[in-house]
């Protein structure tokens, strides 16, 4: 039912709110209260001098009857339609429902929200705990007082007649236990708790990195000059700045911004724009080709350029890097496709598959499934890592340049996941490991 139908039920509702009978209200504006009784369930189009007399009785702005409040509202049912595709949810009469039971339908957009809130929340919790060694180790520390207190009582209970000295040590060791315990479960609740904060001190390097450069939003004005003083001076500020603490943040960080002024120096921001936004389907190894530089260093252009440049393309667009482990070296997320920390990810990415073909494009559409079964088009290649010699077996490194697809049917997107643990796909052969949000996990 198009939006512009929905004129009845905005007239019935404002009708039910101020408490007037139909009877009373079709009296006002002068037609019979049969006409209204149609005119309310949307089977008389109204407009012109009725729709007038209608709004003065019932005291509104006659625009509160004809385009309503609830476009947002419609867009979020539509959200929650698709993101559980087997609920047969009948999106033909979304608007209806939300135009003739608002307060039910602001409802289930609300829960739909919530859900998504704690969806994100399990996805950053179960990551953490896969992938952050300082949580790793808190954890660890609380099982293994755990198991020594556990040790200690148990011998206390089965031993009869233990000399009343060993039994005082054991006492002493079980209370020395219980303090580090709750030192150490003080330690995973403050952890766990600062993972929910954006402001939280980072603990692993390539979190500290990712960090210094998404505060820039990956693009970095100061290195578009080039020049290796410009690399020195900005990890000088960092790290004066506290941005980079650690020594390894510091030098993964001299390396991606020592890349990142090559990358400047031979494709000037501008131009690359330019180029980029001329073409009627983005392609980033037919604009490597034009520029004369690997596909790679394109898609890492393309990932760095200022959004306001990549947004008439649908932008600022995603990029992953792995090597030839597999193992994710670079990101730069996108919200509507989360990112793993630097750890496993769907072994059915482009980016792996890049590895088997190396040199070879691949462009591959990808719906990923979960919450927003949001549609994309990754792009990824595999290519030699530094300059080839001969007799020296090359290394290669992966990446995967993620654009928003605007095609809207999913018909030929192949669906990922992020990681195992938080895919809902049954069936998958690359499954490594249960995830947590299937059904009776």
């Amino acid at each position: 039912m198009p939006r512009s139908a929905l004129t009845g039920s905005r007239i019935r509702e404002r009708r039910m709110i101020r408490a007037m009978r139909q009877a009373d209200l079709a009296r006002k504006a002068g037609i019979s209260a049969s006409y209204l009784n149609l005119i309310e369930h949307n089977r008389r189009r109204i407009g012109g001098k009725l729709l007038l007399d209608i709004a003065a009785a019932l005291e509104v702005e006659p625009s509160l009857l004809t385009e309503g409040a609830e476009a947002a509202l419609i867009a979020t049912l539509r959200e929650a339609a698709a993101d559980r595709p087997a609920s047969g949810a009948e999106l033909d009469g979304v608007e209806e429902l939300a135009g003739r039971f608002p307060g039910w339908a602001a409802l289930a957009a609300d829960q739909h929200r919530t859900i998504a809130g704690l969806e994100q929340t399990v996805e950053a919790l179960t990551d953490r705990l896969t992938h952050d060694p300082h949580l790793a180790a808190s954890l660890h520390e609380v099982l293994s007082t755990v198991t020594a207190i556990h040790s200690t009582a148990s011998i206390l209970v089965d031993t009869k007649g233990l000399e009343p000295e060993w039994r005082d040590r054991f006492h002493r060791n079980i209370n020395e236990d219980a303090q580090r315990l709750a030192e150490g479960a003080q330690r995973l609740v403050a952890e766990l708790d600062a993972g929910q904060r954006k402001d939280t001190t980072l603990n692993a390097p390539q979190d500290e990195v990712e960090a210094f450069l998404s505060a820039r939003g990956f693009h970095i004005p100061e290195l578009e000059r080039g020049g290796e003083a410009t690399v020195d001076e900005m990890l000088d500020r960092a790290v004066k700045g506290r941005d980079l603490t650690s020594a390894s943040a510091q030098s993964m960080a001299r390396v991606i911004l020592q890349r990142y002024a090559e990358d400047a120096a031979q494709l000037p921001v501008q131009a690359v724009a330019t180029a980029a936004a001329a073409m009627e389907r983005l392609d980033p190894a037919a604009l490597a080709g034009r520029f004369g530089v690997g596909t790679g260093r394109m898609m890492r252009r393309l990932a760095t350029l200022p959004d306001a440049l990549t947004a008439p393309m649908g932008g600022p667009f995603g990029l992953v890097i792995c090597d030839v482990s597999g193992t994710l070296t670079f990101r730069r997320p996108l919200p509507s496709f989360p990112l793993p920390r630097f750890g496993a990810a769907c072994p059915y990415w482009p980016l792996f598959q890049a590895l088997t073909r190396p040199i070879v494009p691949i462009r591959q559409r990808l719906r990923l499934a979960g919450r927003s079964e949001g549609r994309f088009i990754a792009h990824a290649v595999a290519e030699p890592l530094g300059p080839l010699s001969a007799g020296v077996e090359p290394l290669f490194e992966a990446h995967m340049l993620i654009l928003p697809d605007p095609v809207e049917t999913p018909e030929g997107a192949r669906r990922v996941g992020v990681t195992c643990r938080i895919c809902p796909l049954d069936g998958c052969r690359g499954r490594r490991e249960p995830s947590i949000t299937a059904e009776g996990a």
